[in-house]
């Protein structure tokens, strides 16, 4: 099969689409021709050498894919050959195979394309398991959501406000603050334009919110602690402006403010498998129905996986960037 290889030896790490072997599949396993896969940040940060795969995973690229069951392994039971799937993945999403555990398998509806169902698994598990399994957000709380035009933020808005949530965002463009305006987030604010915290503040008029999800890390730090309610939770799911701040752990105290780091790619499958169920009993039937959606900004050729990236990087992207591996 051929896979996506990133060329380490030269400086800037290119993507070079080539033969490689194909997986091996377990008894409990299926193996999967891939259509379609997507982009995450964790790609860049692997391709640049920052962010290795955890232990037993595959070295290839790509956290999801979308496509059809080619082979079903000996304990196999539930899915046939020809059944149309997309899964989390731990890697190997750049690829034109990969083999999946019947367990992460989810059923792609008929009306999907496989670039829509490719764009489901990574965004939509990190914001409901960040959400509402870290964070216990409830009906009626105030969700502060950083990065809202993101993959993770698009689909996070959509869930907070099905779960009856009010939803703010911060975003970097005019463009992408209307787009999540759309998505149903009631107060979006451009932070290259106004400091968040002293709108947020204003709108809520000192109260602040119940819970952020916040991607940015150090620098928002504070900022984001001064925004909590009493009993107030804030979860990292990444941080992009550094790992290294200092805290007023009495503010941390006196409200009863809760900071959660939170991973999603190295956890087991077996806790993948919870997260993935419970997202489902939750929220699918409104992905089917088409109540809440994939947001996606573009489709590349899984050939052109450099311009895809590139333009992840450029902060360009509002949704996810699909990875079109064949018809």
């Amino acid at each position: 099969m051929k896979a996506i290889i990133v060329q380490t030896e030269q400086k800037d790490r290119p993507l070079v689409w080539q033969e490689v072997s194909s997986p091996d599949y377990a008894a409990d396993e299926v193996l999967v021709d891939i259509y379609a896969s997507a982009l995450n940040r964790a790609d860049l940060m692997q391709r640049a050498g920052n962010y290795p795969p955890p232990p037993g995973a595959s070295d290839i690229l790509g956290l999801e894919m979308a496509g059809q069951i080619a082979k079903i392994g000996a304990d196999v039971t539930g899915w046939k050959v020809g059944d149309r799937v997309c899964a989390l993945l731990p890697g190997g999403g750049y690829a034109e195979q990969i083999n999946v555990p019947r367990q992460l398998l989810m059923p792609i509806p008929d009306d999907w394309s496989f670039e829509q169902a490719a764009a489901i698994p990574e965004v939509f598990f990190t914001a409901y398991l960040n959400l509402f399994m870290e964070a216990s957000l409830k009906k009626g709380e105030t969700v502060l959501i950083h990065g809202g035009a993101s993959g993770v933020g698009t689909a996070g808005i959509q869930l907070a406000r099905q779960a009856g949530c009010h939803v703010f965002i911060t975003a970097g463009t005019d463009e992408k603050t209307t787009r999540c305006t759309q998505l149903g987030a009631e107060l979006a604010v451009n932070y290259k334009k106004e400091d968040f915290a002293e709108r947020i503040g204003a709108y809520t008029n000192g109260t602040g919110v119940d819970v952020i999800m916040d991607m940015v890390g150090a620098a928002y730090l504070n900022r984001n602690l001064g925004l909590l309610k009493v009993y107030g939770r804030l979860v990292f799911i990444s941080m992009l402006s550094g790992a290294k701040t200092e805290i007023n752990l009495g503010a941390l105290m006196g409200r009863r403010l809760r900071i959660i780091g939170s991973v999603l790619r190295p956890r087991s499958v077996v806790e993948k498998i919870e997260i993935k169920q419970r997202f489902m009993d939750q929220f699918w039937p409104m992905l089917e129905d088409g109540t809440i959606q994939p947001i996606i900004d573009s489709v590349y050729p899984i050939e052109q996986a450099n311009e895809a990236q590139a333009h992840m990087a450029a902060n360009k992207n509002i949704g996810k960037i699909i990875l079109k591996v064949c018809e």
